[in-house]
């Protein structure tokens, strides 16, 4: 975008207008005939013309190159000490159990995660993200980072089983943490969703809360999966709990022991509204710096008027030259 540094320097743009010109009188000595111009007053008229609006452009590239055009790029986001925000994602294998839906189609829970949590990263425009999958194990799948495409792209990318099929959430905190003290103090926010129990892993969740009290984490977690689902077998229709194996007693206190909260999804609807709860808990870093590269372009107005003071130079020296021939007429 073109934009200039100081443009209510081009008010003076008229500022020539305003200064009296003198005007030049004829000494007698002179024999004028009326109703016929000599060819010397024609000339001197034509040259005087030509020299005021040389005069004016010059005037005019040299205000333009004194109000400095610049030329502004994209704004580029700078790095902030914000909030850092980790989210913890659960790929055993009962995410697989399709009993969400989206848009009235019957999805399994890991693809509404993935649905919703997309939106949520978006809006953190601000704020630093982490990505952690976890199941047998917890392994870190996207650092903290203010490149939110990426990080929605590791999710997307991601798979059932892809780290195994039980519930490590104790390594999943005990990750987090240890991501945390990587990088400066800051709010620090762990999001963490499951739809069953801890399993699995060489820590206790308990455990890892503690120590992320200690480091000032806050924890959220988010139990999902629906309370009841219809099931047809050779006796009719049956109706389960798919979230039997939800611990719902240890989600609460893991976010309890972090002054954190704990949040119930059983539908994609619910899902939504605790991110948009999280939002108003922890909301978007408003502390985001950012710069617009510039360019100075005041050189070319100067140079464009430097050009035209050399051409009224060299006509002053060699008028011959630079002057065209008129016609003479009999």
């Amino acid at each position: 975008m073109l934009a200039l540094y100081w443009p209510w320097l081009l008010l003076l743009l008229p500022l020539p207008l305003l200064i009296k010109q003198t005007k030049t009188t004829d000494v007698g000595g002179h024999l004028h005939i009326p109703g016929i111009a000599t060819t010397t007053t024609v000339t001197h008229t034509h040259k005087n013309k030509q020299s005021r609006k040389r005069y004016w452009v010059m005037w005019t590239l040299l205000l333009l190159a004194i109000a400095r055009p610049q030329w502004l790029g994209d704004p580029i986001e700078l790095p902030s000490k914000g909030r850092d925000l980790m989210m913890a994602v659960d790929l055993s294998g009962s995410m697989q159990i399709e009993d969400m839906e989206i848009n009235g189609q019957t999805v399994n829970r890991f693809t509404l995660i993935q649905h919703v949590l997309s939106d949520f990263i978006e809006r953190r425009k601000g704020d630093r993200l982490g990505l952690i999958l976890f199941a047998d194990h917890a392994y870190l799948q996207a650092p903290l980072t203010q490149d939110r495409r990426s990080v929605a792209t590791f999710l997307d990318d991601a798979q059932i089983g892809l780290v195994g099929k039980q519930t490590a959430i104790g390594e999943a905190i005990a990750l987090a943490v240890k991501r945390f003290d990587q990088v400066d103090e800051s709010n620090r926010v762990l999001i963490l969703l499951t739809d069953g129990s801890n399993n699995a892993g060489n820590i206790e969740p308990e455990v890892a809360a503690q120590i992320a009290a200690k480091r000032n984490i806050t924890i959220y977690t988010i139990g999902v999966g629906a309370e009841v689902l219809e099931r047809r077998t050779i006796f009719g229709k049956e109706r389960i709990n798919p979230s039997m194996d939800l611990d719902e007693t240890q989600l609460k206190k893991l976010a309890e022991m972090t002054n954190g909260y704990y949040f119930r999804a059983r539908n994609s609807e619910e899902l939504n509204s605790i991110y948009q709860q999280i939002d108003k808990l922890e909301p978007v870093s408003r502390d985001q710096l950012s710069y617009r590269p510039k360019s100075e372009l005041f050189y070319w107005p100067l140079l464009l008027s430097l050009l035209i003071s050399l051409f009224i130079v060299l006509q002053q020296q060699w008028p011959t030259v630079f002057t065209p021939k008129t016609k003479e007429t009999n």
